[in-house]
């Protein structure tokens, strides 16, 4: 037996005997079930046993889990309500602290401050399988359409303790391969979600040969679910294409001719997690193990989907008053509704011309209202210090890829001697750094892709596109 079964059996062990006592024995049942959610949660909060205080929590975990859809909405709406801060007790700190500005005045204005709803979920979390049941709790709150500033405040307090939690001081980074045990592997099927696993054959082309590789973290107290996972190929140089790296009837190579490792895909296994940041230390935990174990790898970079461009560009050519396309481009862009116009060499090369500088500008000027870049998954790399290396025009032609990106992928780059400046400069400048390739798309003389005659419509494309927009940041 493993020592994370013997300290679950443990758990349920002394539960089981704490709700025996707390419960009246033989009758734990019947009593149990004529006490309301709020009392059992009073309950919690002001037990001091342990065995007690772990019996209440599965007590409560699990009548929550019986609970139907408006029930739980309920149950949640509850713990807002009622399990707030003590504000009179705040409001007396606060006066306190006016005149003391003391630690002890500053230890007890926090005190004050914090939800009890804060304690409440970290007495539920020693319940067996507490953690996993309160990460679905959170999942369940993110399903919800509410997004009032109840919804806010719930999230604030899960989001807070999950972080410290799963901080990255308690995750296991494990190899997972085609010896990997039945039950993970078919979570791996389950949960990815970028490139769709077909299923066991698919699975193991992506495990088993030498020039593939797959990491995920686990957590010890959700054991046998990963958390995050990433999907490497070890290949010989940066692929431009999802097909370079999945087909079935690609060159294999053995892993010590490899100069690049390729992270195509990185999936979140936990929606009651989303927002909590592990992909970040995977990637370099990552790096470091490879470079550890095949010192001929040089480069380092990602084949990564681009899932909010196809969105931004319909939005940009539907603004009838202050359109972002000049009536020339937005023409051109006509050819993208035909659903067939990557198979037509003609609206292949017109599109290209088109849509690989208005990439540029999706990536390198777009920004969202907080001054971040507009793409979820660049957001994301770029945040971790990669460089936005090379647009790869039909880099993916599966019909997710062309509703989501016309096909469109991305190589980030993490050269290990840069990451730490390049996060700087985003994150305090707000710049994207970007190759000069990339960066050269923007500046395209417009009439010069078209073959013309440069006159006016030589201005560059940036000048015309910022003219549009006044600057070009949202």
């Amino acid at each position: 037996m493993s020592d994370t079964s013997f300290f679950a059996d443990m758990l349920q062990s002394i539960t089981d005997r704490g709700r025996q006592l707390l419960f009246s024995g033989s009758r734990a049942t019947q009593v149990a079930a004529r006490v309301d959610l709020q009392t059992l949660c009073e309950m919690l909060l002001s037990s001091r046993g342990e065995a007690s205080g772990m019996a209440l929590a599965a007590e409560i975990l699990d009548r929550w889990a019986a609970l139907e859809k408006e029930g739980a909405q309920k149950f949640l709406h509850m713990l807002h309500e009622k399990f707030g801060a003590d504000t009179a007790m705040l409001e007396q700190t606060i006066e306190h602290y006016r005149t003391d500005k003391s630690s002890a005045a500053v230890i007890a204005l926090h005190q004050a401050a914090e939800p009890r709803r804060q304690e409440l979920l970290r007495r539920l979390n020693h319940a067996p399988n507490g953690t996993a049941r309160l990460v679905r709790m959170r999942e369940q709150l993110l399903a919800s359409e509410d997004r009032s500033a109840e919804y806010h405040a719930l999230d604030a307090d899960f989001t807070h303790l999950f972080g410290s939690w799963f901080n990255r001081g308690f995750l296991t980074l494990r190899p997972i391969d085609w010896s990997t045990p039945a039950y993970i592997l078919e979570k791996i099927i389950k949960y990815e979600a970028v490139h769709e696993i077909a299923g066991w054959e698919e699975l193991r082309r992506r495990l088993a040969p030498a020039d593939r590789r797959c990491f995920a973290f686990f957590h010890p107290r959700l054991a046998d679910e990963p958390l995050v996972f990433v999907e490497v190929a070890l290949t010989r140089s940066v692929p431009s294409a999802i097909a370079d790296v999945l087909d079935e009837a690609r060159e294999q190579i053995n892993a010590d001719e490899a100069m690049t490792a390729v992270f195509y895909s990185i999936s979140n296994c936990q929606d009651g997690l989303r927002g909590i940041s592990f992909g970040n230390f995977l990637i370099k935990q990552v790096v470091d193990d490879l470079r550890r174990d095949l010192p001929g790898l040089k480069n380092f970079v990602t084949l990564s989907p681009v899932p909010g461009f196809a969105r931004w560009l319909a939005k940009a050519r539907a603004s009838a008053t202050e359109p972002l396309l000049p009536d020339v481009i937005g023409q051109a862009l006509t050819l993208l509704d035909d659903p067939n116009w990557a198979e037509v060499e003609s609206s292949v090369v017109e599109v290209q011309r088109i849509l690989l500088p208005l990439a540029a500008r999706y990536f390198l000027i777009e920004r969202t209202p907080e001054g971040r870049p507009v793409d979820p998954v660049a957001r994301f790399h770029l945040g971790n210090g990669a460089r936005l290396e090379r647009l790869n025009f039909l880099g993916d032609r599966s019909s997710k890829a062309m509703q989501q990106a016309h096909g469109l992928m991305v190589n980030y780059l993490y050269k290990l001697d840069d990451i730490v400046a390049n996060h700087e400069a985003l994150a305090q400048r707000g710049e994207v750094i970007a190759s000069p390739a990339v960066k050269s798309l923007l500046t395209q003389n417009e009439e010069s892709r078209r073959g013309g005659n440069g006159q006016q419509g030589s201005r560059p494309f940036a000048h015309i596109m910022n003219s549009k927009l006044g600057g070009g940041r949202k």
